[in-house]
């Protein structure tokens, strides 16, 4: 199953290694942007957006077609994640307030709907065929060389866009006065009323910019991949993986277990490409046979 031969000659090889580590980091930062929005949300509302996905996908083609008028990618990114923003924020307040309280059936139902619906949508505006943004034209330069591996510029500014878009995160639940006032809301929504916040506002922003996470995953992955309507089931089934084995409500957390899974895949790839998937579910059972809470949970679950 596993092919010891082909993971020896990687690793003795810098140019193996630095380019599956390249590509690890990668797959772990879009893994980290739509795990973190997850996190976020269940962490304070207490809700498992199982539409995440769809955010990701409709970040992904508001940027491809932001950059097909504008022709500036760093544009078709704000736009993505915008975009993104705007849909979370009306899901919010339309369709998922309506099921606070609801048990996870409901939830799901709700969100699965969503989900079906968007698909068609995308359908209907884009077609059902596969699109494909290209390299946007300020990245095509020659690749970095590191190690004897060669590592593309575009790779370089996802990995450094992912970092600042966490250190930003972890400030504003943390450092900020909408951090406190939502950390504040989720333990006790009534007395945060009380004192004359509008907490339903709060909520919506925040499940917006954990939305807006997973439209700028969208539009950073857009130039990487194809895009093509219910993308985002794939990547919502790993953001939980990462959610649970990080720990439901720590952005850190999403970091390093995006990171690990990132790596598993990448690396998986070359020394057990047919049990990937399983090894990522294998890492998931044991964590939680170890640590019920995740790597850096705190406590309970709510």
């Amino acid at each position: 199953m596993i092919n010891v031969d082909a993971l020896a000659t990687c690793f003795s090889s810098s140019a193996c290694l630095v380019n599956q580590l390249s590509s690890g980091l990668i797959i772990g930062m879009l893994l980290f942007l739509v795990a973190s929005g997850v996190t976020l949300i269940f962490g304070v509302l207490g809700v498992i957006n199982f539409a995440h996905g769809t955010f990701y996908m409709l970040g992904a083609y508001f940027a491809y077609t932001a950059y097909a008028v504008t022709g500036s990618y760093f544009v078709s990114a704000i736009v993505g994640a915008l975009g993104a923003a705007v849909f979370g924020v009306l899901f919010e307040r339309l369709i998922i307030s309506r099921v606070y309280g609801e048990n996870v059936l409901m939830q799901l139902l709700v969100c699965y709907a969503f989900i079906l619906i968007m698909d068609d949508v995308v359908k209907i505006v884009y077609g059902a065929e596969y699109l494909s943004m290209g390299i946007p034209e300020v990245f095509r330069v020659p690749p970095l060389r590191v190690g004897g591996g060669f590592v593309p510029p575009f790779y370089v500014f996802m990995v450094a866009v992912t970092v600042v878009i966490a250190i930003a995160s972890v400030l504003i639940i943390e450092r900020t006065r909408f951090g406190k006032v939502v950390r504040a809301a989720a333990h006790n929504q009534t007395m945060v009323s009380v004192l004359g916040i509008n907490v339903p506002l709060y909520f919506a922003l925040l499940f917006g910019f954990g939305c807006a996470l997973a439209g700028i995953a969208g539009a950073l992955a857009a130039p990487v991949r194809s895009l093509t309507p219910g993308m985002g089931i794939g990547i919502l089934i790993e953001s939980f993986i990462v959610t649970v084995i990080g720990g439901m409500g720590s952005i850190v957390g999403a970091f390093l277990a995006a990171l690990i899974l990132g790596l598993v895949r990448s690396i998986g790839g070359i020394g057990f490409p047919l049990f990937v998937d399983g090894a990522m579910f294998m890492i998931m059972a044991l964590v939680l046979i170890v640590r019920p809470q995740g790597l850096l949970g705190r406590g309970e679950v709510r």
